[in-house]
């Protein structure tokens, strides 16, 4: 069943996902894309504030997105896309055995002026880690297709 943007509304908080953060996919999105001591090495990482070898905040993003769409896809979201994120914040370092879970909230829903076939929803996603713990936080614009 599909899903358009008349099927959400202010106030909605949905929560979801389940993502295994592997040592070996932390390692792997650091060489290519944060190749930071501290997302490769673990004696490096050691005598950082992190304590051992951390995520990248990009990969965590990354994780975060891979939830919220798979989420969304399941429910039939017409999305179409996003212009960007605001008040992007990493709140505590993710690490290798952490397992990642998103809530979502739904904060504004308003028509597109430009395109009168789709709306706008800005909603703030939460990434936690197992322990109920805020690891990062943004609010990502949402592009949705009206209902036919």
């Amino acid at each position: 069943m599909a899903t358009y943007f008349e099927d959400y509304q202010v106030g909605l908080v949905e929560r979801f996902g389940h993502y295994a953060v592997t040592r070996d996919e932390v390692l792997r999105f650091a060489t290519a894309f944060d190749p930071q001591p501290f997302h490769l090495d673990d004696q490096a990482a050691a005598g950082t504030h992190f304590g051992r070898l951390a995520a990248s905040g990009w990969h965590t993003c990354s994780m975060t997105m891979r939830m919220m769409v798979d989420h969304w896809q399941e429910q039939g979201m017409q999305s179409l896309g996003s212009p960007g994120v605001d008040n992007l914040l990493w709140l505590k370092p993710v690490y290798p055995g952490d397992t990642l879970s998103v809530q979502a909230e739904w904060l504004e829903l308003r028509a597109s002026r430009s395109r009168p076939t789709m709306g706008i929803a800005r909603v703030r996603h939460t990434t936690f880690n197992q322990h109920e713990e805020p690891v990062a936080r943004f609010e990502g614009l949402v592009m949705l297709d009206r209902r036919p």
